[in-house]
């Protein structure tokens, strides 16, 4: 089993949206995907990337992926790293990858001086919070999420 963690590349965008859909299948969340090809070259390969994708190969067939990017501790006076999704094959889980995938991840913290990297994780992703857990990971129960998209985004940009 030889598992290899490279950076994206433009060449890479169809396995990306294949994976993003298969987080999205199991996250029960498959009808909010609407991202195309168009724009994840745009947005991850374009002009201005807005983010960056680890891919993880395991003999030579991409089966699982890291999105992330930069954010800012004004506590910490440091750049951080929020890792937006991480995702392996159900088919090859349990052989590290994952592990992998983070700790190719933690590495790039490291190496650009962040003081941190942060991740969300839905409430029923129990497999997911074990394996957080186990890597000495700290929930951060007492803050919330929250989000604005689509017309309440507008309307508060708009104001």
């Amino acid at each position: 089993m030889n598992i290899s963690i490279q950076l994206a590349t433009v060449d890479d965008v169809d396995d990306i949206l294949r994976l993003i859909q298969g987080l999205a299948d199991y996250e029960k969340l498959s009808h909010e995907v609407v991202a195309t090809r168009e724009k994840i070259i745009e947005t991850l390969f374009g002009e201005k990337p807005f983010a960056e994708c680890l891919l993880a190969k395991m003999d030579g067939q991409t089966v699982g992926f890291a999105l992330f990017f930069h954010n800012y501790s004004t506590f910490l006076g440091q750049p951080g790293i929020y890792l937006e999704d991480l995702f392996v094959q159900p088919d090859f889980r349990g052989k590290g990858i994952g592990r992998k995938l983070l700790q190719s991840v933690a590495q790039i913290a490291g190496q650009r001086k962040c003081g941190r990297l942060e991740w969300a994780v839905l409430d029923w992703n129990q497999p997911a919070i074990n394996f957080y857990d186990s890597l000495g990971a700290t929930a951060m129960k007492q803050w919330f999420t929250y989000r604005l998209t689509g017309e309440a985004l507008q309307k508060v940009g708009s104001q």
